[in-house]
């Protein structure tokens, strides 16, 4: 079977599953959409499987198909590695896959970068963002080298370095912290809760800080960005738990109010990688440089 593969059939495997199309897996290529067809078709034939169910709006994989997804992601990364493992003789050059939240990207993480891609031109980071469980599963798909995620998922197959502790907080608008003052913090269980949604464990540590109060959240709403969920609560929309990075410069000038919510609620972030990945060059100097940085502004506190 090996000697029938291509890194280039792997490839336009790949971009059909991201895309669930084959005529948007070849405008993604370059390709017309025939060779994406005939890709697909000698992949099913080395694997004697079919790959895709063909559907009126698009494509589905099989269950073939997902158990390939992986192998196919490691088939790329390997080829990958193999030309910056021969890049590596000159100058460090390549490129990094990683995702995390996007909050600690505002917060924490660009300055990172400027530093990062200042010492390593060659280098380039390929950064997406996502919650705790999808980061987790694009690390253990090998679909990226990296993950942030606030919290050490305690996997066997997962190794994790812890970076930053981060502080949250509930946050609302004066307006509404009058209303508490004046009426206790049961009037919260007339308002929204507002955060990244279920699949944020930001979300999950505020319903159970919120239980622990004794305060029956009824309903909750769900924004796709830090900006959006700072904006609707200083409207006076509702209240949220956030980074307290995130909002340090508003409550320094007065534009929320701290909600004092049982005690301070802690995360742990940190940066996740495959036990089994081969790491290639460039991802091991992006991960060294992290960790150490990340230790050096510890030691600072």
């Amino acid at each position: 079977m090996i000697e029938l593969l291509e890194g280039r059939f792997f490839k336009t495997f790949i971009a059909v599953m991201e895309e669930k199309s084959f005529s948007r897996a070849a405008d993604k290529l370059g390709y017309v959409q025939s060779t994406v067809t005939t890709h697909i078709q000698f992949l099913e034939q080395a694997c004697k499987q079919k790959l895709f169910h063909r559907l009126s709006r698009g494509v589905k994989p099989t269950a073939a198909g997902e158990k390939l997804m992986k192998y196919a992601y490691q088939f790329v990364h390997l080829g990958a590695s193999i030309e910056e493992a021969m890049n590596e003789i000159e100058q460090p050059q390549g490129t990094v896959y990683l995702r995390m939240q996007e909050s600690f990207f505002l917060t924490r993480f660009s300055p990172f970068i400027q530093h990062f891609v200042k010492e390593y031109p060659e280098v380039k980071l390929r950064v997406e963002s996502g919650f705790h469980h999808d980061i987790l599963d694009q690390v253990l798909d090998h679909a990226i080298d990296f993950g942030i995620v606030p919290r050490d998922p305690q996997r066997n197959d997962i190794v994790f370095y812890p970076l930053v502790e981060e502080k949250l907080i509930f946050i609302a608008s004066n307006a509404l912290m009058m209303e508490v003052e004046r009426e206790g913090l049961h009037r919260l269980s007339k308002e929204v809760m507002i955060s990244f949604g279920t699949d944020c464990l930001y979300h999950t540590q505020a319903s159970m800080a919120m239980q622990e109060a004794g305060i029956d959240v009824k309903e909750a709403i769900e924004h796709p960005s830090l900006e959006m969920i700072k904006q609707s609560v200083q409207c006076g929309i509702g209240f949220a738990l956030v980074p307290e990075i995130a909002v340090q410069r508003e409550l320094d000038e007065g534009d929320f109010a701290l909600l004092p919510i049982s005690q301070a609620s802690y995360s742990m972030h940190g940066l996740i990688v495959h036990k089994n990945r081969e790491l290639s060059y460039p991802a091991r100097l992006f991960k060294s440089e992290l960790i150490e940085r990340s230790a050096a502004s510890i030691r600072k506190l």
